[in-house]
């Protein structure tokens, strides 16, 4: 009893310190957000000589503008679902292609790679968008948002999948190999299920990332958040405005994804132990 007292004072004394960082944590948190809020409340002071202004927002316009804007949220999630899927398929397939030694599979991988993360994101929706109708391909907004978002995501996750399957140790597959199963049985069954537990916190960042950079669809008229945000704030001259909107919305959806992917990790490095 004296021993289980003792080592129940000892979990005790380390929970303290813990939940004190948390608590001074989470008053910190609230102070730097205070801070935020003052730096756009449009206040102006003096301090002898210097005169200290802060940004001024029509709070009416983003109060009125704000339902408008925020309908984009569901076509920038949308989009970001879409593509991020189809990029994983992608970049699983141009990785195996990256790792095979069959020439022309592994060339067209590379250039495919190559091509694109050697131009901007920005020049793929326009090239998207714009020059395949030059070949009998007509894709409206949505599709060639997704298209672009896939491609490029696609391009750089495919350096991510090939080193999750690098990782898997030799022995893993030599002794598959030793069992009789087939490589691809190999690659389904032991290297595939291994790679995508080392790499799962690589593609919620891209997933992220992502979501993000779906803002550069606008630039191909499609409303989406920043499209939507862009249609309101324009005309009115209040353009600042609607971008603070779209990015209080930005920031929102990656703390609500960056929260499930911290859950997810948890999960998975609890379930190694």
């Amino acid at each position: 009893m004296a021993k289980e007292a003792l080592d129940l004072q000892a979990i005790t004394a380390r929970r303290r310190p813990w939940s004190g960082f948390r608590a001074s944590l989470i008053a910190w948190w609230c102070v730097w957000l205070l801070v935020l809020l003052f730096f756009f409340s449009g206040a102006r002071f003096s301090i002898g000589p210097v005169t200290i202004k802060t940004i001024a927002l029509d709070w009416g316009f983003i109060a009125t503008w704000w339902p408008f804007i925020s309908r984009g949220v569901i076509v920038t999630f949308q989009l970001s679902i879409i593509s991020i899927i189809l990029a994983v398929v992608l970049a699983l397939l141009s990785a195996l292609a990256r790792l095979s030694r069959v020439a022309p599979l592994n060339s067209l991988a590379g250039l495919y790679i190559s091509l694109m993360r050697g131009t901007p994101l920005f020049l793929q929706f326009i090239f998207i968008y714009s020059a395949l109708p030059q070949l009998g391909l007509v894709l409206n907004a949505f599709p060639s948002a997704v298209l672009a978002l896939s491609l490029n995501y696609g391009a750089y996750m495919s350096e991510i999948f090939r080193a999750g399957i690098q990782a898997v140790g030799r022995g893993q597959t030599e002794a598959a190999a030793a069992l009789g199963m087939t490589p691809w049985q190999t690659m389904r069954r032991i290297v595939l299920p291994q790679a995508l537990r080392i790499i799962t916190p690589d593609i919620g960042n891209q997933f992220i990332a992502m979501q993000k950079d779906t803002s550069l669809a606008s630039a191909i008229t499609l409303l989406e958040l920043m499209g939507l945000a862009r249609q309101a704030g324009a005309p009115r001259q209040r353009f600042f405005e609607a971008l603070v909107v779209a990015a209080i919305w930005y920031w929102l959806m990656t703390i609500v994804l960056t929260y499930f992917q911290g859950k997810l990790e948890h999960r998975m490095a609890r379930s190694d132990r």
